[in-house]
């Protein structure tokens, strides 16, 4: 036996008379009547070739066990349409139906997370895409159009076709584990680090290619990833510079030492929200590129 397509209209009665537990109050709640209602759920019964509702012996529908299997199904339908609904509104009313982001690896986790947690509350209907990249590959996939917000370090120097808006910064510290020379030496001398192997941050953007930032040292691990970089870190493997956000606990505890470096090097990374000029931000990357600036500026 062939199972018949139900319509919209018919789930969405089954969905009500399941949740009101009552065909008047189910008739009530969408606006119809009783005989509309109950000739609905007849109908989708026929079509499915299933009993959805056991009603003898008793004035309240009850969902048989095929019933309680597909209301699930139902429900998610239910919701899709209604999702698809909602987006589809929020794009004639001029919302983005995407925002894909592109966040330094400098960012703070914590702050991207409660972002993207009111981001969600507030734009359900937009899907949002998110790419953690570091120094000039931040900008490079704004330029390339692969996201509509980049939150970006200080690394790309004025570039004719992104506008930016200054974002506060984050602290760097040059740390290394306890057991490394630089940590047991006491007062450092000028030239010291030079002498030691340097973690460094490398760059996967042909947008700063060959550029070097905040290196000391002739002698240089490049990564590219911040993570490995740490691990490298508290395993003794060389010095480097970390956001301190990023090593607060392991300085507490002592699994990583920050080092005074008579060089005084940079240790604020300034960063940046930017955009294509011929892409101003829509409703909901404006939210976020507003909410970014005031949210770093506490930090």
């Amino acid at each position: 036996m062939d199972v018949g397509q139900p319509s919209l209209d018919q789930l969405r009665i089954f969905l009500a008379v399941a949740d009101e537990g009552s065909f008047n109050r189910a008739a009530r709640k969408l606006g119809r009547a009783v005989s509309v209602i109950s000739y609905g759920i007849a109908n989708l019964e026929a079509q499915l070739g299933v009993s959805l509702f056991a009603r003898e012996g008793s004035r309240r529908p009850q969902l048989t066990e095929a019933g309680t299997a597909l209301l699930v199904e139902a429900r998610a339908v239910a919701d899709d349409v209604d999702a698809l609904t909602a987006k589809v509104r929020s794009m004639r009313q001029g919302l983005e139906a995407e925002l894909p982001l592109s966040v330094d690896v400098m960012v703070p986790g914590r702050l991207v997370a409660q972002l993207l947690r009111e981001f969600q509350e507030l734009f359900p209907s937009v899907t949002l895409r998110l790419h953690v990249e570091a120094l000039g590959a931040v900008a490079a996939l704004v330029l390339d159009r692969e996201a509509v917000l980049g939150m970006a370090g200080p690394d790309i120097a004025i570039h004719p076709e992104l506008e930016r808006q200054a974002a506060g910064s984050v602290e760097l510290v040059p740390v290394a584990a306890p057991s490394h020379p630089l940590a047991t030496a006491g007062k450092l001398a000028p030239g010291a680090i030079r002498k030691h192997l340097q973690l460094v941050l490398t760059d996967r953007s042909p947008l700063t290619v060959g550029q070097d930032f905040s290196v000391f040292s002739p002698r240089s691990w490049r990564l590219a990833d911040l993570g490995a970089k740490h691990d490298l870190l508290r395993e003794g493997i060389g010095w480097g510079h970390m956001p301190r956000h990023a090593v607060e606990a392991d300085l507490a505890s002592g699994a990583l030492v920050e080092l005074a470096l008579p060089e005084k090097p940079q240790t604020r990374y300034e960063l940046n929200v930017l955009w294509r000029k011929d892409t101003p931000p829509g409703p909901a990357a404006r939210w976020m590129l507003d909410a970014f600036v005031e949210r770093l500026s506490r930090t």
